[in-house]
């Protein structure tokens, strides 16, 4: 069977191309994407390509299929997963497979990817549980659940002491304590602001800090203050451009410091001051990773001797977090669809990866098997010679100008064919 799918050969030598997959095995499973989402990560795999840890040495011959965070339906089922899989379940992957060697769909295999229209499950996939089966309102959400996995796993990765000189420790952030959420202007830091309010467990007080206004601004229309009061949440945003010291600033609200601290940015000032904000048994999470092998920061280890500061870093989320970060998008209680700002066809994914750190907006979704130019979801032309566009821009309005399972719908309907 042919498929085409997006494929790195070298630094920044991405390629949409057509090509025959080998015949499917007994312990292999056949599956069409539908949806994959751009992330930053895969950015940073064909700007690094083959010095990249999960991208293989010999890609200018064996290219691999670009994209992690997809979501679709197993088309074919091979003979050692028919009690556990069937023909037409929706599926998510967790890209974290459990290879010795770190590698993982969408950055190391040549038959599976997001950015691609049909592929093929190793047996290690199914083996180590990474294909989830999903059963949302739309794909594109489905193709969020990965970067929800992974803030998901940032907030169950914190610790704190269950009292004072325990060296019993509870998982999680602190209930009813107060977070700090810096550089959290982007999808991820989003998606953090979106589960402090409606996770399992609350903080009684939120910070979200950013540089740019406009991209505050945004956030703070998407996540409100009365929506969060409403969850028993105060929260604040704040624009730290000016702010000569942050730490002074934002003890402001809470005076004791943060009791979790979150680092969304590869930044060694914000590092610097995130560690000078925590409480006494706080914990900061180094959650964006950095490209830089020798990243570093100055840490204050007498905080550490004497007030039991701590540090976290989490690189995505694991199974049990994917299978957390399902259960929150089912049941609509996390509402990713904040985050997707831009739809495109598979005909648009080279150039859009290519430029990804140059483009406003969060979440770009790829539509593999459609011919369409990136867009975004709230800026459809009412006045289009395509009725299926116009028709779009009202489904669209009609949900709130965000992208929704009705629109998914008619779009994949309507849309032409790659």
């Amino acid at each position: 069977m042919k498929t085409k799918a997006v494929r790195l050969y070298g630094e920044m030598d991405l390629r949409l191309d057509e090509f025959e997959l080998p015949e499917m095995q007994d312990d292999e499973i056949m599956a069409e994407v539908v949806t994959d989402s751009l992330c930053m990560s895969s950015y940073k795999a064909i700007t690094q390509a083959q010095k990249h840890k999960k991208v293989p040495d010999d890609i200018s011959e064996n290219p691999i299929i670009l994209g992690h965070e997809f979501c679709g339906t197993i088309k074919k089922v091979g003979k050692k997963w028919k009690d556990q899989y069937q023909e037409g379940d929706k599926f998510v992957i967790q890209p974290n497979i459990g290879d010795i060697r770190g590698y993982a769909p969408g950055y190391s295999f040549h038959h599976m990817g997001g950015d691609a229209t049909t592929i093929i499950f190793s047996d290690q996939v199914m083996e180590n549980g990474s294909l989830l089966k999903y059963n949302g309102d739309s794909f594109f959400e489905g193709s969020l659940v990965e970067p929800l996995s992974c803030v998901v796993g940032a907030f169950n990765a914190q610790y704190h002491m269950k009292k004072m000189y325990s060296y019993e420790h509870v998982m999680g952030i602190k209930e009813g304590g107060a977070i700090a959420l810096l550089g959290a202007t982007g999808p991820m830091g989003f998606l953090a602001i979106d589960f402090a309010i409606h996770g399992p467990k609350k903080p009684k007080t939120l910070v979200v800090t950013g540089r740019t206004q406009k991209k505050i601004d945004m956030a703070a229309r998407l996540y409100t203050v009365e929506e969060a009061k409403k969850n028993g949440v105060k929260l604040v945003y704040v624009n730290t451009r000016d702010i000569a010291d942050v730490n002074k600033e934002l003890r402001k609200y809470s005076e004791k410091g943060f009791d979790d601290v979150f680092i969304f940015a590869p930044n060694e000032e914000m590092v610097t001051y995130g560690v000078k904000m925590l409480a006494f048994d706080g914990c900061l999470n180094f959650f964006s990773g950095p490209a830089d092998q020798e990243f570093s920061s100055r840490v204050n280890f007498y905080n550490i001797h004497y007030n039991s500061t701590h540090f976290v870093g989490t690189s995505g989320g694991n199974t049990e977090d994917m299978k957390q970060s399902i259960e929150l998008i089912e049941n609509k209680t996390v509402n990713v669809a904040k985050i997707a700002t831009h739809i495109l066809g598979l005909d648009h994914a080279v150039e859009t990866t290519k430029v990804l750190p140059e483009l406003e907006g969060s979440k770009k979704i790829v539509y593999t098997h459609k011919k369409f130019p990136l867009t975004e979801v709230d800026k459809f032309d009412e006045n289009s010679d395509d009725k299926y566009i116009r028709e779009l821009k009202s489904i669209v309005e009609r949900n709130g100008n965000l992208w929704s399972g009705e629109a998914e719908r008619y779009f994949i309907q309507n849309a032409p064919e790659i």
